[in-house]
């Protein structure tokens, strides 16, 4: 009998909860009012969610086993783990520097300093590089603050920094 790996684990793990949020989504309270159900987007989600569980889970079964840190390519012990992970890590760190200024940069002014910033660590500090970063940042970040403020009149943190009042 072949063993599973750690791909299908990881997969199996999603596709139940991927189930438990599908659930979770039948019990969302139906207002009187409006013609969208409010579970509608949540069960969107889920479903594409499911969905790419599913993929991972059937491309999982064709890998063969990886038993041991050395078969990814990293170093035994946490400074291999530190090594190996050291780019998610970063971004992680850099997204949680963003949650925590967010009531004092605001969504737009912090976004464009989250993008920047991951675009920067990833992509390289070259000068010509820092320009295109920049200009990628505010011009992503001010379509979505636009979209989300004006199209769809989502409210979003203004922080102290940026008011539109």
């Amino acid at each position: 009998m072949r063993t599973l790996n750690r791909d299908t684990v990881i997969a199996i793990l999603l596709l139940l909860f991927c189930g438990l949020l599908a659930w979770s989504s039948l019990h969302i309270r139906q207002p009187g009012y409006g013609t969208l159900k409010p579970s509608t987007w949540p069960q969107i989600i889920v479903a594409v969610l499911t969905l790419f569980s599913a993929v991972y889970f059937v491309q999982s079964l064709s890998y063969p086993g990886s038993g041991s840190a050395e078969s990814d390519g990293r170093k035994p012990g946490l400074s291999g783990f530190f090594e190996y992970f050291r780019n998610p890590i970063i971004c992680f760190a850099i997204y949680f520097v963003f949650l925590i200024t967010l009531p004092w940069a605001g969504a737009l002014v912090g976004g464009i300093l989250l993008v920047f910033a991951l675009l920067t660590v990833l992509g390289g500090w070259a000068p010509r590089d820092l320009v295109r970063h920049a200009i990628y940042a505010t011009v992503s970040m001010g379509f979505m603050w636009t979209l989300f403020t004006f199209g769809l009149r989502v409210i979003l943190p203004e922080g102290e920094i940026f008011s539109i009042r």
